[in-house]
């Protein structure tokens, strides 16, 4: 069980026989209570809702099981992982990958979800290496505070990069935010 005062981001909770994410989350102090309006992601059918929970009211918190996969190829809406134990292949709908899609590279090994033996989601690793795919040239003199420019990297994500980025480089990308971290090479 966990209380409405300690819902925070990423947490997972059982709600009416179904699992929903915290995807945003903002304390709001009353009179004589305090309450957590939270923006919850139903995670087997992708839509998003608002719910307002007293600091008093007691929550389902999902325990969930973890278990390595690697990515190995996706298929129209259907992406592949293979266990790294049993070697056994899953597909999972771009549905329940979410915005583990703009950082999912094949051969990837990540930690995937799942609850009463279903699959939930996948967990990235905080930073991944991407490739520039796609940006406009760097010039002689640019420094990394000089200012930014748009990049497209080999995923499809579009980020904010230093100008002395270049087309073909490998960066270093911060999964929980998406922002830039620093060059590789």
């Amino acid at each position: 069980m966990i209380s409405g005062a300690d819902l925070r981001r990423g947490v997972i909770i059982e709600l009416e026989n179904k699992l929903y994410q915290v995807v945003d989350y903002q304390h709001v102090k009353m009179k004589r209570t305090a309450l957590a309006r939270v923006k919850l992601r139903d995670l087997s059918a992708g839509h998003t809702t608002e719910r307002t929970f007293q600091s008093d009211d007691r929550l389902i918190q999902a325990r969930l099981d973890y278990r390595n996969m690697k990515y190995l190829y996706n298929e129209g809406n259907l992406y592949y992982f293979m266990d790294e134990e049993t070697f056994e292949q899953t597909p999972v709908t771009a549905q329940q990958l979410g915005d583990a899609l703009n950082y999912l590279k094949e051969g990837m090994s990540v930690a995937v979800s799942s609850y009463k033996d279903r699959m939930v989601g996948i967990e990235m690793p905080i930073t991944v290496e991407l490739q520039v795919a796609d940006t406009e040239p760097g010039f002689k003199g640019d420094t990394a505070t000089a200012g930014t420019k748009p990049a497209k990297l080999e995923t499809g994500l579009a980020i904010q990069v230093p100008l002395f980025v270049n087309k073909g480089d490998i960066l270093k990308v911060d999964t929980r935010s998406g922002a830039y971290l620093e060059r590789v090479s």
